[in-house]
Parts: C-alpha cells; sequence; structure tokens
C-alpha cells in the first residue's frame, strides 16, 4: 500500500490546560494483518473531553495514556485488508483504536456497523457511547417522573443534547444550561428544551432561578464549577445528580479554588448524587441501543456532530472542546469511504 501512515502520540503530561506541543504527529508503516487481524482504514475519529483525565498520571477508572504512545478513542472505519472470517474487505465497523490513519487489529476489537441505519456520525453520537451515556446516567440514576424540572450542563454538547431530549420524552420540564446566544437558540427552537440560560450572562443565576419556578428535581452535570453551584441551590428534597463530567475543573492546576462546599445542601435536600462510567452498564447497551434507534428514527430524538477536516487537526479538534466552540459531538473527518 503506498498511502502514508501516520499516528498521534502524547508527548507530555500538561499542567493546566494543554496546547498543541502536547502532541506530536510522527510517520509510522501501514502493517499487513495476520491470522484474525483486520486492517482499519479511520474515517471518522472521536474526540471527547474525559480523554482530559487520562493526559494525565493520577488515577482513574481507566489507565492514563503514555507518554510516546498514541492517543486513543472510538473510530469508525473501514476494513481495507482482513485476515479474519468475521469480515470483509468495505466492511464498516467501530472500536476503541488509536489515533491513527491506519490500524492493524485483532478482529475481536472491532464490530461491524451498517451505514443503512443510521449515518456513520450516528454511531460515534447518539448510537455510541455519547448517546448511552445520556440514556444510563439520565434514567438510571436521574430518573425522571412526569413533571419533574430536569438541568442539563453543558447541554448544547454530545452527551447534554440527547439528556434533554429523553428528559423531554418522559415528560419533565427541562432546562439546559449553555455558553453562547446561538447555543440558547438551538436548544429552545430546535431541540424543543422548555428554557435555555446562558451561564456567561451576568445575571445567570436569576435566569436559572426563574427558568426553574418549581426548583429542580433532576440536574444532569457535566461541567462542576460555578454553573453547578448555582444549580445545586436550587435542589429539591430528594433531588438526584447523575455526575456525568466536571469539565470546568479538568485544567484546573493543584491547589485552585473548586468553589463553596456543596454538602450542606445535598443533606439538608437528601439528595442522590452518584457518578458514573458508561462502560458500568455494558450488558445493557443492547437494549439501551434500540430505544436511542427507535427515538431516532421517530424524530423525537436529534443529534448534531461539529466535524473538523483533516488528521492532522485532530489536536485542535480536541482542544476546542475546552472552549466550548463544538455544537454537539465534536469528530475528525480523517478520509472518505472507498469508492
Amino acid at each position: 500500500m503506498s498511502e502514508q501512515n501516520q499516528q498521534i502520540k502524547l508527548t507530555k503530561r500538561p499542567e493546566g490546560t494543554p496546547t498543541n506541543e502536547h502532541f506530536e504527529i510522527v510517520d509510522i508503516p501501514i502493517n499487513n494483518p495476520n491470522d484474525g487481524e483486520v486492517l482499519i482504514k479511520t474515517i471518522y475519529l472521536s474526540v471527547d473531553p474525559y480523554m482530559r483525565g487520562r493526559m494525565s498520571a493520577g488515577k482513574s477508572y481507566v489507565k492514563p495514556f503514555e507518554v510516546d504512545k498514541p492517543m486513543n478513542g472510538t473510530i469508525v472505519g473501514e476494513v481495507v485488508t482482513s485476515e479474519s472470517e468475521s469480515f470483509s474487505k468495505g466492511d464498516l465497523v467501530r472500536g476503541m483504536l488509536p489515533w491513527q490513519r491506519y490500524n492493524v487489529v485483532s478482529a475481536s476489537y472491532v464490530e461491524k456497523i451498517d451505514p443503512s441505519v443510521a449515518p456513520l456520525t450516528a454511531y460515534l453520537s447518539v448510537l455510541g457511547l455519547t448517546g448511552l451515556t445520556a440514556y444510563f446516567g439520565l434514567l438510571d440514576i436521574g430518573q425522571p417522573k412526569e413533571g419533574e424540572t430536569v438541568v442539563v450542563s453543558a447541554a448544547a454538547g454530545a452527551v447534554g443534547s440527547s439528556v434533554g431530549q429523553i428528559a423531554k420524552i418522559k415528560g419533565a420540564h427541562v432546562v439546559g444550561i449553555a455558553g453562547t446566544d446561538e447555543k440558547i437558540d438551538y436548544l429552545e427552537n430546535q431541540l424543543g428544551f422548555d428554557k435555555a440560560v446562558n451561564y456567561k450572562d451576568a445575571d445567570f443565576k436569576q435566569q436559572l432561578k426563574e427558568a426553574c419556578p418549581n426548583g429542580v428535581d433532576v440536574y444532569f452535570d457535566n461541567v462542576g464549577g460555578e454553573v453547578t453551584d448555582n444549580v445545586i441551590s436550587l435542589l429539591n428534597d430528594f433531588a438526584r445528580i447523575p455526575l456525568c463530567g466536571a469539565i470546568s475543573t479538568y485544567n484546573l492546576k493543584p491547589g485552585e479554588d473548586h468553589g463553596p462546599s456543596i454538602l450542606p445542601k445535598i443533606l439538608k435536600t437528601r439528595t442522590t448524587m452518584k457518578g458514573f462510567i458508561v462502560s458500568d452498564y455494558q450488558e445493557q447497551f443492547p437494549e439501551a441501543i434500540k430505544d436511542l434507534a427507535k427515538w431516532v428514527a421517530e424524530d423525537k430524538l436529534s443529534y448534531e456532530v461539529t466535524t473538523v477536516d483533516g488528521f492532522e487537526n485532530t489536536p485542535t479538534a480536541f482542544l476546542d472542546l475546552f472552549e466550548g466552540k463544538n455544537k454537539g459531538k465534536q469528530l475528525v473527518k480523517v478520509s472518505e469511504i472507498s469508492s
């Protein structure tokens, strides 16, 4: 094969906000698959906020990325060469793979996907780990009831936008929090949120209170920090908080202020707050994907992707997450499907 392969390595661990200097693009060979393996060309590559945590060396729920080794994430790709009975040339697949233009992996590392059921981008968003995160976090931990108020932070992002729509399917009053007027309009006028508020507005706290006249029963937290401090003040008794992420704190240096204590309010309201990882629910994925696909087919659940073109722009696409430049799922388009 004449095409050049490339990979993106982590060059050093960041302190504070990562920059392009923490990544390096290097040329590597394209290897041939052995028995039971497949050679996969990357079509789309997913970048996600949780990857920031894996760039640090501290103990977490998943092993940190290794310095001088490639980053990895969920990829949709095309089988170029197969030495496995499970796959044929031209099959489209999804798997957790290194950030490379081409990967040779065991056939057991990837699963076949069907572009006639949904666009390829859906398999990295609403029908992928993003949609599953929203589904299980909201329905298992949040357990919204009809008429209750559900507040979602980072609501225009990949997970948050799905959470809000699923909450509406369940009959909740849904309030989204985002950081631009464009995103506010998107949430209210395209996704059907009952209200959306801009956390960058000077009167954000008052707007949030007015948007939740009956208090907050479920808070799906993607950001932490000051946004969460303001939502916590509005909790009703026996509220539920699915703790999905804390992107506002990911780039803080040791010792930097994390805001006021929320424990007294949690105690007084007898709120349930639970952190979760979507892989906790792996055995239930098939059932959840059926529900998600059904809602997509019924036009009850829509999704949007922000696509950056070019493998070389993957670090930039990742860093854009921390500036809120994406609407919906942030993807990198690496190549086209072979004709």
